[in-house]
């Protein structure tokens, strides 16, 4: 009983130092979200996304570059491009780009894990669109595209209203209002998520040993596994999207489960596969049943998950050939940081929590002055979103029993 009360709340402080030493890139992930999400308008994405040519493609994998993380917010707007006109390939690389390229994942991740992630993170996402449009491009779904479009077309469509410039916006306290509205609304969507990966991660860190990483992912833990052979490396690149798959959470919140499979030996691919399969998790199959049909979510879920798999492999041996892959060994384990330090880490949370402060401050003033909730949380009332909130507290309890059990000594 003392050891699983002491695993308990290693558990616990492991979650919370994790979030702790992640807690600024976050604020400063979604501050630069929220700047960019009121200063440039979905009017002037959509008016500019149409067919699937080179310059429909770029122009949304730079609107995704520059917008949310959330897979939720981004499975949103996707429908609504797709629904404005947008071609299929378009609406998929704002999908890709808005969940896989975003900055506040790359801050993150250089947190988490290494450069080297970073770089396989958005050269990777990059990878995944080309591929993407390709696969479409020889599979033809006109079919299943104009199914989806008439399943759409009883959706009903929000009025678009004219917005003021910019400077305008910046230079007034109702654009800042704005500002601090989608900072905190960013939060509303991910908080979950991050809740729920966080406490998994603790949770695994404190409680599930080597051998069962070693079981899941074949070959990680050996002296090899940094580049095992290919057979090795394909079998975690094909598991990894079944771990992710099972752990029910976006891609803010599996980056430090990312860093523990590294931790325990997988391989470069395998943890790239992890990490990019965000897409590829029941809540987003569900949603895209429901915007599109069952056939094009099962379309999206293969064409995903053969592109995540193959942008895996070719970023990993990509690395192998220029001799920088990381391996497990290199540096301190995630879980061995020490979390809680007076450093630079400690200094930026202190700053980005006063700017969260503020920001909170202004939304509040906000939605006091319209009265409305703005409630964006819509998978909050589906099936998924019960079950979401009911983990979420169920992980909630789990810290502050874990963290009660450290107070006292244990």
């Amino acid at each position: 009983m003392d050891t699983f009360l002491q695993n308990w709340s290693s558990a616990a402080l492991t979650s919370v130092g994790f979030f702790w030493m992640a807690l600024w890139a976050f604020a400063l992930g979604y501050l630069i979200s929220s700047l960019i999400q009121v200063l440039v308008t979905r009017q002037r994405m959509q008016a500019m996304m149409g067919k699937s040519g080179p310059k429909s493609v770029a122009i949304a994998t730079f609107f995704g570059f520059i917008s949310s993380s959330c897979s939720f917010a981004a499975l949103s707007t996707t429908r609504a491009l797709f629904q404005k006109g947008a071609g299929l390939v378009p609406a998929l690389a704002f999908l890709l780009a808005s969940t896989n390229l975003v900055i506040e994942l790359g801050i993150v991740i250089t947190i988490f894990l290494s450069w080297q992630f970073v770089l396989g993170e958005y050269i990777g996402g990059l990878l995944l669109i080309a591929f993407v449009w390709l696969l479409v491009r020889l599979t033809r779904p006109e079919k299943l595209i104009q199914e989806a479009r008439e399943h759409l077309a009883g959706d009903g469509d929000d009025a678009q209203v004219a917005s003021s410039g910019w400077r305008d916006k910046v230079t007034s306290l109702a654009g800042w209002q704005q500002i601090g509205m989608k900072y905190v609304m960013e939060w509303q969507m991910v908080w979950r998520d991050v809740l729920i990966g966080f406490t998994v991660a603790g949770i695994i860190s404190a409680f599930v040993p080597d051998s069962f990483f070693a079981m899941l992912f074949i070959g990680s833990g050996s002296e090899s596994a940094q580049n095992p052979g290919f057979l090795v490396v394909l079998a975690q690149t094909l598991v990894a999207p079944l771990a992710a798959f099972a752990t029910f959470i976006g891609s803010m919140g599996n980056i430090p489960l990312a860093a523990l499979l590294l931790d325990h030996g997988v391989s470069f691919a395998g943890v790239m596969a992890f990490i990019f399969s965000d897409l590829v998790v029941l809540p987003v199959l569900r949603i895209n049943a429901e915007y599109y049909g069952w056939k094009m979510a099962l379309y999206i879920l293969a064409l995903l998950l053969v592109c995540l798999v193959a942008a895996a492999l070719l970023m990993h041996y990509g690395l192998v050939a220029l001799d920088l892959l990381p391996g497990s060994g290199d540096g301190e384990r995630i879980s061995e940081r020490a979390m809680f330090a007076l450093d630079y880490g400690f200094v930026l949370n202190i700053v980005f929590l006063g700017i969260s402060a503020v920001l909170a401050g202004l939304w509040w003033r906000q939605r006091a002055e319209s009265q409305d909730d703005h409630d964006h949380g819509d998978d909050d009332r589906s099936l998924t979103g019960c079950i979401l909130w009911f983990i979420s507290l169920l992980a909630a309890l789990w810290l502050a029993g874990g963290l009660i059990i450290a107070a006292v000594g244990y």
